[in-house]
């Protein structure tokens, strides 16, 4: 079996136990952001399976966008990232 040389870890557990690996992200040319994947992004980098500057290249994010999603996840958790909740969040 050959395994891809990649820089950092393959696999990452989460405080919860579960265990997040580069298999779990999404798709490089992945078009269509839903909050589960940006979640998964988001955790991906908090917890160090990639860098921040590795999501913005891989995914063409610029560092604001991904800043936003962060905060949206550190403030209301990921239903933060849900596009019909900004109205909702964006008022408190």
């Amino acid at each position: 079996m050959y395994l891809k040389k990649v820089h950092g870890p393959r696999q990452v557990t989460l405080p919860d136990g579960t265990i997040l690996s580069r298999a779990d992200l999404p798709p490089a040319d992945t078009r269509r952001w839903v909050a589960s994947r940006k979640a998964i992004v988001v955790r991906a980098v908090a917890h160090g399976l990639i860098t921040r500057a590795e999501a913005c290249e891989r995914y063409g994010l610029s560092e604001e966008e991904f800043l936003l999603w962060h905060d949206a996840v550190a403030r209301h958790g990921p239903d933060g990232l849900k596009v019909t909740a900004l109205q909702k969040y964006r008022q408190l």
